[in-house]
């Protein structure tokens, strides 16, 4: 928490705020970043908890029905995981405990995100693979998870190293 909190002072000082200021920003900004991903994981998690009563559902196969099985697992994982800073927030509410929440919405934040790329490639993996076939799907969902990774991944990790700013 120490480390937090120093860094915290560190930004405080650097934008003119107090670092009470600057965790109470922190709360906010990773609170809303929770509500545009949440979104999207309840668009997906809503047409997944439909597709099984689908007709055409039974005839997926085996490779599809353990498609579904691991868009389903990994959406539903993401959802608890990015609700989990909510409750978390909800928990340490007037402890002065915003370091911790800042720390844990992060943490929680990316790997949330990961479990949203594994659910959303996974689900156009089990729609292409109907509408397109196997292999064309297999190469769009690649061309999804790279493009995933480096965009939500390598791009910001690699701004982090470099510490340029734009």
């Amino acid at each position: 928490m120490a480390e937090k909190r120093s860094e915290a002072e560190r930004t405080a000082l650097a934008r003119g705020e107090t670092p009470d200021e600057v965790l109470d920003r922190n709360v906010n900004e990773v609170l809303q970043e929770i509500r545009v991903a949440i979104t999207a994981v309840q668009v997906l998690f809503a047409f997944l908890l439909t597709l099984p009563f689908q007709s055409r559902f039974a005839d997926l196969g085996t490779f599809g029905t353990t498609v579904y099985a691991v868009t389903m697992i990994s959406t539903a994982t993401a959802t608890v995981v990015l609700i989990a800073p909510v409750s978390f927030h909800r928990m340490l509410f007037r402890r002065r405990q915003k370091a911790s929440i800042v720390r844990f919405a992060d943490r929680s934040l990316v790997v949330g995100l990961t479990l949203l790329l594994t659910g959303i490639t996974s689900a156009v993996l089990l729609v292409l693979d109907v509408v397109l076939g196997r292999w064309p799907a297999v190469t769009v969902c690649a061309a999804i998870v790279l493009i995933g990774l480096v965009t939500w991944y390598g791009l910001p990790l690699r701004q982090r190293r470099t510490g340029r700013a734009d």
